[in-house]
């Protein structure tokens, strides 16, 4: 099911998959865990929009304007819609990983159903809310690297884990409280306050990310704040920028000691 989430190639089959995958894993189904070798996606199904292009390339607007609030919702929909599949893959890719302990790999499942479920009910608040502002998903371009960063760490479970949750999905509590602010300045309380549902859920998604690092940390006998690093510097292009939202980190079971030099 999992697979149908990362083959679907249009908005309406990608979120019914991620929703059809919850109901069913959710509701008591057998939840025996496939330990075969499954031929993962490297790239998943896309819809025709919008278009993808280089970083440098996606314009940043005023959210003064109409314009420039349509643009930051548009931006965050194409994260939330690259969210879907990323947790999809962590679903089927990592599954059965070795590295997690047989008897706890139901429980891993578990939490990245609920978060492929999660994104994509985030998607359709921010979609439905463009289209209230009179734009839609696909009217302005927008660039793939988070579904890089998932190309960059296909191979180990815990560079995925650090960079994808604990990296750019943490980033998103540090950020999204200024955004909220700005939205709110600016009158947009609708978009503020579907965002500021979406900070609050995706605490947990970053917390799913940290305890399965530690589990992983924990059984291989390594050093969490060393290990972090390691794979940061070897995985991840970027550099992890203060000011960090501490508190909403904390709450995600991630210790400063991690992220801070």
């Amino acid at each position: 099911m999992a697979m149908e989430v990362l083959k679907a190639s249009s908005v309406g089959e990608k979120l019914k998959a991620a929703h059809q995958m919850a109901i069913y894993w959710q509701g008591g189904a057998d939840k025996t865990v496939n330990d075969s070798e499954t031929a993962i996606l490297t790239n998943p199904g896309r819809p025709e929009k919008p278009e993808l292009v280089d970083p440098r390339q996606v314009k940043r607007r005023r959210l003064g304007s109409l314009q420039g609030r349509s643009a930051l919702l548009h931006a965050i929909a194409h994260i939330e819609f690259n969210a879907v599949d990323l947790a999809a893959d962590m679903v089927a890719r990592f599954g059965s990983d070795e590295r997690i302990s047989k008897d706890k790999r139901r429980d891993f499942i578990t939490d990245w159903v609920q978060v492929c479920d999660d994104e994509a009910r985030h998607f359709t608040m921010i979609e439905n809310r463009l289209v209230e502002l009179g734009s839609f998903y696909g009217a302005l371009p927008a660039h793939g690297g988070l579904w890089q960063a998932a190309q960059a760490t296909s191979h180990d479970l815990a560079a995925r884990l650090v960079v994808a949750p604990m990296v750019l999905e943490a980033r998103g509590l540090d950020v999204t409280p200024g955004m909220i602010e700005k939205l709110k300045s600016v009158n947009d309380h609708e978009s503020a306050a579907i965002l500021e549902v979406i900070t609050r859920e995706e605490i947990a998604h970053v917390a799913a990310g940290a305890r399965w690092f530690f589990h992983i940390c924990q059984r291989e006998d390594r050093d969490p704040d060393i290990y972090f690093k390691s794979l940061l510097k070897a995985h991840y292009k970027g550099v992890l920028k203060p000011p960090f939202n501490t508190k909403a980190r904390q709450m995600a079971g991630m210790p400063a000691s991690l992220y801070q030099s």
